[in-house]
């Protein structure tokens, strides 16, 4: 096994991060309140990949929620102290070689505007509104935060 590629940012009340694996296929995320752990097969040649992950601050298990798409899973990490900076993903400040800054949708939420506010809560509806493993293509909700480069 190895781990998958992944990148993610911080947002108000989540933190996000995606998998990079394509065709993926018995996908497993589990939640706990301190770290999470993913784990799938991908590819033609089914290579295991496998995470887990001391986070830097709790969250809410059973808020936090994934998504599978063609190309990656999409997990979005309800914290449970909304409006508190998340400067890491994990709880060591050891850099880990598979995990990378979202630098597309990363942004100092603490000045948001409300017009900013208003894509990232549609953003935040459509991952509150999610199941499981439910396919949905979210090239759309992704890129809303980009649309101005």
């Amino acid at each position: 096994m190895q781990p998958a590629s992944a990148k993610w940012y911080d947002r108000r009340d989540c933190v996000f991060v995606e998998f990079c694996v394509e065709d993926s296929k018995d996908v497993q995320v589990n939640f706990d309140k301190s770290k999470f752990e993913f784990c799938c097969v991908s590819g033609a040649d089914n290579i295991k990949h496998q995470n887990a992950v001391d986070l830097f601050d709790e969250i809410d298990p059973k808020e936090s929620k994934h998504r599978r798409t063609d190309r990656s899973v999409l997990c979005c990490l309800q914290k449970a102290e909304a409006g508190k900076p998340w400067p890491r993903l994990t709880k060591d400040k050891t850099k880990c070689n598979w995990l990378s800054l979202d630098f597309n949708n990363w942004k100092d939420w603490e000045e948001d505007s409300d017009e900013d506010m208003s894509k990232y809560d549609k953003f935040s509806e459509m991952m509150n509104s999610m199941e499981g493993d439910e396919m949905c293509d979210l090239d759309e909700h992704y890129s809303a935060d980009s649309d101005d480069e």
